[in-house]
Parts: C-alpha cells; structure tokens; sequence
C-alpha cells in the first residue's frame, strides 16, 4: 500500500519520556526514567515500519519547560521525514501539541503525539495500541498536529484530557 509519504516512507519517532516510559525503581518506589523502552516495545509489536528513533529527552511532561517544546518543535523542524510521532507524558500532552500547531514551518508535516496512562514496563499498559494508533495516523492524517489516545485521533487545540477518568475527549 502507497502512503501519503511514500517519498519518504521512514517515519521519526521522537522519544520525550513521559509515563510511557517510566519504570518502577524498587528500592525508592518512585517511578523513574533509567532509559527508553521503545526499542522493546517496537520489537514485540513485530513492526516493520521504517522509524528512525531519536531521544529528545526523558522527563515527566510536567517538569516540561517551554525550552523543551522548543526543542521538539526544532527536532521537526528540520527533521527530513514529514511523518513524526512524538512520545510524551500526558498531562501536558495538549499543551505541547497545541504549541507544535501554532510553529510556522510545520504545515506540510503530520505530527502525532501519544503517551500512556501507565508505564509500559508495568505490563497492563495503554503504550502498544496508542502507539500503534499514532504510527498509523502519522501516515494516513492529513498534514497537521495530532494527539493519538484511546482509539482515537485529535486535532491539536481541540482536545482536553479528563484527569478523573484518564481519556481525551474533543472540546
């Protein structure tokens, strides 16, 4: 099947961390960041994808600062690829993306962020099916900045994430 980037079929994953990605540090009990989990993740879902994986960062969204978001709006900036997934946690999930939609020079490139509601190495995660979403979108979604959550694919600046219930929903 052709895809809407068949020029340029590999797909960027940026790594930004989030909960994704955190893991259970049994000595301290406090969920940490000791390295990326996407390899993994990717090998078990057999995915044949093209990807070129890149580590941005490895933080809680909420320690996220607006030099960070710069960074990654930078990172797609000048990627070459103009389909790019972005792993980020989900509690400022929204802002990063609405952010990204508002940076000139992105128009022509589709930006899907997606992240979990709890960590992949925890078992029992969200990670594989959003993951999986956003790969599919970022190939198939019209140019624009997206967030992939729950089967679902958002338009970046109409979306909210309901704490209570753990799922994101259109404004």
């Amino acid at each position: 099947m052709s895809t809407p980037n068949s020029s340029n079929a590999t797909l960027l994953l940026l790594i930004t961390g989030g909960t994704l990605d955190k893991e259970y540090q049994a000595t301290t009990g406090m969920l940490v960041f000791p390295e990326t989990h996407l390899p993994k993740l990717l090998n078990e879902a057999n995915s044949t994808l093209p990807i070129q994986q890149t580590v941005l960062m490895q933080k809680d969204s909420l320690e996220m600062t607006a030099e960070d978001r710069h960074d990654i709006f930078q990172a797609c900036l000048s990627s070459q690829q103009d389909a790019i997934v972005i792993t980020h946690g989900t509690d400022t999930m929204v802002k990063t993306a609405t952010f990204l939609q508002q940076q000139p020079g992105l128009a022509d490139k589709r930006i899907v962020l997606t992240g979990a509601m709890r960590p992949y190495m925890l078992g029992h995660s969200d990670a594989g099916f959003n993951l999986g979403s956003a790969f599919m979108a970022a190939q198939l979604a019209k140019p624009g900045t997206y967030i992939a959550m729950n089967g679902q694919l958002f338009e970046a600046g109409n979306v909210q994430k309901n704490r209570v219930l753990g799922q994101f929903f259109t404004q």
